[in-house]
């Protein structure tokens, strides 16, 4: 009786739907949501019905059309083909510029990083006058900096363009580096180089084990690249030089040979690497910093060098502390690459700009390039998150 007594006076006390918080957080997030629907089908109501009164397809059918225009850079591309064609080239140049641009950012950020805390008095307040300065100067003013004063001042016209020993001609038009070209098809070759890294990946296992067993040096790297080259070296032999290397000659105005970079890519690349740089240097620090100062005083006390305290010690442990923010470095890197606009590199932003120009309808082409940035941001967010998980401590 008692207890049925409590349940009575329990439901008696709870309050009224109208003042209960649970049921208004619910009510008041259904709101929220009904009205952002509705909102946003104002927007696309409107929009359509724009686009119908001004005439402008309100489909995705134009992508059929041809493009119009060349694309400096892509040498099969011709501007007989479609506008998806265009946009899936500019869309790899995006790429190409994210992923060169976040590998060389994060080796020069890493190592300005640990410059910052060095017991060199020089370097440390070197690296503090880069990160300082370059931290507080817009990214713009950096690209804008790296194509107007560095490539077009200082490198000459393709007339008088420099040869830098055969392998290398710069100039204002471009850049050309000794390359390799294929000289049949490299499927063969290739899987004899997966053979090599897989061997090489397996010795490197070996040596993990036999050093952890025995505390012999394990020089995995030594062996796993040795396993590689011979393997390589050997394949490469055997199918008669599936590559042929060639050099950049020129001859009057016009390079033959080697491969193509170009200024505007280079200002662009080197702007964003400048830049980031700069933040994944601070990143470092103190991810390092925040490291228990009793760590590196153990690695001490067992008589590691401080090459080895900062490889085996200090820097494994600042990876969990810095990963998240590094990611969202690379994240600004890959979107500040719409920025090539600026110098005239043709990538997804400048592609896109350049087809809407030709009275391409403009709602969906910016419609697909948000799309894109969209695609490589989770991509990017995917693999720093997959990074972040293997680094994290197990709870045991």
């Amino acid at each position: 009786m008692a207890g049925g007594g409590e349940q009575t006076a329990v439901r008696q006390t709870r309050p009224p739907p109208w003042r209960d918080v649970r049921i208004i957080r619910v009510v008041a997030q259904v709101v929220f949501l009904v009205a952002v629907f509705f909102f946003l089908r104002f927007l696309f109501t409107t929009l359509m019905t724009n686009m119908r009164a001004s005439g402008l397809p309100t489909g995705f059918a134009f992508l059929d059309q041809p493009t119009g225009f060349d694309i400096r850079g892509a040498d099969d591309f011709r501007p007989s083909q479609p506008i998806r064609d265009a946009l899936l080239v500019g869309y790899a140049n995006t790429i190409r510029v994210a992923a060169i641009g976040i590998a060389l950012a994060t080796v020069v950020g890493v190592l300005l990083g640990i410059a910052r805390l060095s017991t060199n008095w020089l370097v440390r307040k070197a690296a503090a006058v880069y990160v300082e300065a370059i931290r507080n100067t817009p990214v713009l003013l950096i690209i804008a900096f790296m194509y107007f004063a560095v490539v077009l001042a200082a490198l000459p016209g393709i007339a008088d363009a420099v040869n830098v020993f055969g392998a290398m001609i710069l100039s204002t038009r471009g850049i050309w580096m000794v390359w390799g070209e294929a000289t049949q098809p490299l499927g063969p070759f290739l899987a004899v180089l997966g053979v090599g890294l897989a061997v090489a990946v397996a010795l490197g296992v070996w040596r993990t084990r036999l050093w952890d067993e025995t505390g012999t040096p394990h020089h995995r790297v030594l062996w796993g690249a040795g396993a590689l080259l011979l393997i390589g070296g050997v394949g490469y032999v055997a199918l008669g030089a599936p590559i042929e290397v060639t050099l950049p000659t020129r001859e009057g105005r016009l390079v033959t040979g080697g491969i193509e970079l170009q200024p505007t890519y280079g200002a662009l690349l080197a702007g964003l690497v400048i830049y980031t740089a700069s933040h994944i240097a601070e990143i470092v620090r103190g991810s390092i910093l925040a490291v228990p100062k009793g760590q590196t005083e153990a690695a001490q006390a067992i008589a590691l060098s401080g090459f080895q305290r900062m490889r085996y010690v200090i820097l494994p442990q600042a990876a969990r502390i810095a990963v998240p923010p590094v990611a969202s470095q690379y994240l600004n890197l890959t979107k500040n690459s719409s920025l090539a606009i600026f110098v005239g590199y043709v990538e997804l932003t400048r592609v896109t700009f350049t087809a809407i120009g030709n009275a391409n309808p403009a709602p969906q082409l910016v419609a697909i390039l948000a799309l894109g940035y969209l695609t490589l941001s989770l991509f990017i967010s995917a693999i720093a998150n997959v990074v972040n998980r293997s680094l994290a401590l197990k709870a045991r």
